[in-house]
């Protein structure tokens, strides 16, 4: 009989030690709401700039790094998107919203998924359309930065 409780007691410290990863999904933790808070407040500022061309929002909130990859089928960088941005005859938001958006936190490291609808000129082109985005941010230095981004047209 007590071969039979040690295994079952091992049994269950092994599922009760394992309960928090099912919980919270594998390695994550329950978000942090002043977390949650500023990477949603980055996200709607990021809207904002869109719309009103701004640049300066993305110099400050990038990565020197940061990669997006676009609905589009192409990849930018910090510098490119700047350019693209200051060229206003070229690429300029009529509209653009976001819902659905989920923050989730991992210590330093957040990440946003969301969905945004737009209809703009994007390097001189006309696009409408609805996207499903994942942002990654990364704390350095006290302050949020987004690292990477990755778009892809929603089903319709």
């Amino acid at each position: 009989m007590k071969k039979s409780v040690g295994a079952f007691s091992l049994v269950a410290v092994v599922v009760a030690g394992l309960l928090p990863s099912f919980a919270f999904g594998q390695g994550s933790a329950p978000a942090d709401p002043s977390t949650v808070a500023a990477i949603t407040k980055l996200e709607n500022d990021a809207v904002k700039a869109d719309l009103a061309g701004d640049a300066s929002f993305y110099q400050k909130n990038l990565a020197e790094d940061w990669t997006g990859g676009t609905s589009r089928g192409t990849s930018d960088s910090k510098m490119a998107l700047l350019a693209d941005m200051k060229d206003s005859k070229n690429n300029k938001m009529a509209s653009e919203s976001i819902a659905d958006l989920k923050v989730r936190t991992y210590g330093d490291v957040a990440i946003a998924t969301y969905r945004s609808t737009y209809d703009g000129t994007i390097k001189g082109e006309h696009y409408a359309r609805t996207v499903l985005t994942t942002d990654t941010f990364l704390r350095q230095n006290g302050a949020w930065k987004e690292i990477a981004s990755h778009s892809s047209q929603a089903a319709k």
